[in-house]
């Protein structure tokens, strides 16, 4: 039976069901499989290149596992991991192209849902005419947009703004989180097996079969070059067995994860800059990723840094700057001192509170960190914001049994048609896959003043402690403080004009 110029062959699972997928002459073929799309692209069935790990038993009950107990996108009662509710499943089926079924028969392989149409290049995805028919229907793989080569290939459509990336960075950490929550690790992840689409911030994690259950499943690959830990790099040559050598884990995930969040902000790779080492390319990478990793924006050794460095992790804020430190200075060379997943979820989602537009309609990424209120410029375009026009509310938390005492929670750098939800009106509430993401209120100018208007906050109250109905607006004068929820955990705000 013809399809598109295949044919339609039929793969058993594991489970007995039959499904079909369509033949095609030179499937597309990564480094361990290839791949054949099902009849509506819906899903796809990948064989192993290797004829010879249809016999690996443990690969076998690798992807079992992988498939059952320890998968974030199918719920507990389904099978899936442990703590999963069918809420968290389908938000996180969204962030992984999870395996979903083992192929039996023609030959082993697996089953993964395709990739949503989003994460592919459409037909404009070039400023060059001729590279449009050559990339349509291509895998958006990150370093199409995190490398400056690459970039400027791309149609400026395609390449999202700096609060799109923003919003990538806070899915992948949390993706990440939950993988290593789960008690796995991806072992190579990088900038292929990161599917990105900025334009609308979002990103899947591919490639999950291969994924290490320490202490029962070792890694089949070290990694991706680039992306590789500089410790694993370092013990390369040793023999597998070698207890010295070091094999990638949830640490050396975490390497990785931290290079792939500097490359979406800052659009380069954190340990390449001006230093070499040896005139053999391949053995110059070695040196430069791993025994003698130096990071380029390293504060007490500038050797590596380049000279055109105008946007740094400061311009970040403190809470990811202080993070990539960690990351690329105390961590670099020491698995132990690296940031968590949920360190960089966290400090991400505060540092999403300080976001602010930029006011200069050519600024190429619109969107920049308001790290210093009393100096408000764009980093990425030197654009100055107009005074009056940044004005910050400080959340504060009341102190557990004991009443009127409050403590600092959070800030929100406000602008017009700034959206507040619930981890803004309550203490104890983050924005994790759990926290349902309803607007509870707004702020907007009007006739030149600011105002924040309760869209769906029970119980909020005016400066003079009057409640404020839903649909009505309190004034944000300067020194204004008023509780965001009369609730026992409703935060209090202080206005803050920046002049």
């Amino acid at each position: 039976m013809g399809n598109d110029n295949g044919r339609t062959a039929e793969a058993t699972l594991a489970d007995g069901r039959k499904i079909p997928y369509v033949v095609r002459d030179n499937p597309p073929r990564g480094g361990m499989k290839y791949t054949y799309f099902a009849p509506d692209k819906s899903y796809v069935v990948q064989f192993y290149n290797d004829p010879s790990v249809t016999g690996d038993i443990n690969l076998r009950h690798r992807i079992e596992a992988i498939i059952g107990k320890y998968n974030p996108t199918r719920s507990e009662q389904a099978g899936g991991a442990k703590g999963n509710s069918e809420a968290m499943a389908t938000y996180f089926a969204d962030k992984f192209c999870w395996p979903t079924a083992i192929v039996a028969r023609p030959e082993f392989g697996i089953v993964c849902p395709a990739y949503p149409p989003n994460y592919f290049f459409g037909e404009n995805a070039s400023v060059i005419p001729e590279l449009c028919k050559e990339m349509k229907g291509k895998d958006k793989k990150s370093k199409w947009f995190t490398s400056p080569k690459l970039r400027k290939y791309l149609s400026p459509a395609e390449l999202g703004n700096f609060c799109t990336m923003l919003k990538l960075c806070i899915s992948l950490a949390r993706s990440i989180r939950r993988m290593h929550q789960a008690g796995l690790a991806h072992s190579d992840l990088s900038c292929n097996n990161v599917l990105v689409d900025p334009p609308t911030g979002g990103c899947v994690v591919i490639d999950i079969d291969s994924l290490v259950v320490p202490g029962l499943y070792p890694p089949e690959v070290i990694g991706t070059m680039g992306y590789i830990a500089p410790e694993v790099l370092e013990t390369s040559s040793l023999p597998f067995g070698d207890p010295n050598r070091k094999l990638p884990s949830a640490y050396t995930d975490l390497h990785a994860l931290a290079v792939l969040l500097y490359e979406y902000l800052l659009t380069r790779h954190p340990l390449v800059g001006p230093k070499s080492y040896s005139s053999d390319p391949d053995m110059d990478d070695y040196y430069i990723m791993g025994p003698k990793a130096l990071f380029i924006e390293n504060p007490k050794d500038q050797s590596n840094r380049p000279k055109d460095l105008r946007v740094t992790v400061k311009d970040l804020g403190p809470d990811l700057e202080n993070l990539f430190i960690r990351a690329f200075v105390d961590g670099l060379h020491n698995p132990n001192a690296r940031p968590t997943a949920m360190e960089w979820e966290k400090a991400l989602v505060r540092t999403w509170d300080h976001l602010h537009p930029c006011a200069n309609p050519n600024c190429r990424e619109k969107w920049f960190i308001m790290r210093d209120p009393l100096n408000p410029v764009c980093p990425f375009c030197g654009t100055r914001v107009r005074k009056g026009d940044v004005v910050c509310l400080t959340l504060k938390s009341q102190v557990r049994g004991k009443s009127g005492q409050w403590i600092k929670s959070g800030e929100l750098v406000v602008y017009d048609r700034l959206a507040l939800f619930k981890w803004h009106v309550y203490a104890d509430t983050f924005p994790d896959e759990k926290t349902d993401r309803e607007m509870m209120a707004y702020i907007g100018r009007q006739n030149g003043q600011w105002i924040l208007i309760n869209y769906n906050i029970n119980g909020m109250t005016s400066p003079r402690g009057s409640l404020v109905p839903k649909g009505r607006a309190i004034l944000l004068t300067e020194g204004t403080v008023f509780r965001m929820s009369g609730e026992e955990n409703g935060l209090l705000a202080e206005v803050t004009y920046c002049r």
